[in-house]
């Protein structure tokens, strides 16, 4: 079964379960996300998308991973 915008906002709202998070994509590979978190202040993008793509317990990993493509957008909440 394919994974779907649904499940992945479950997994990233996992490890932030007060972030506003908006996810697209209905083909079952290509998603775009927004993650917006308090916890993300005096972090870089790089590392916020790194603790967004923790969150997603390797789904991305590998050529037989379940989700193929997700393009992210993150920021720290004012």
């Amino acid at each position: 079964m394919p994974i779907t915008a649904r499940d992945i906002e479950n997994l990233i709202r996992e490890s932030f379960p007060e972030a506003k998070i908006t996810v697209q994509g209905d083909d079952g590979q290509h998603f775009a996300a927004e993650v917006i978190d308090a916890s993300f202040k005096g972090m870089n993008r790089v590392q916020q998308q790194r603790a967004v793509y923790a969150a997603l317990k390797g789904k991305m990993d590998g050529a037989h991973g379940e989700l193929h493509a997700l393009a992210l957008t993150t920021k720290a909440s004012e």
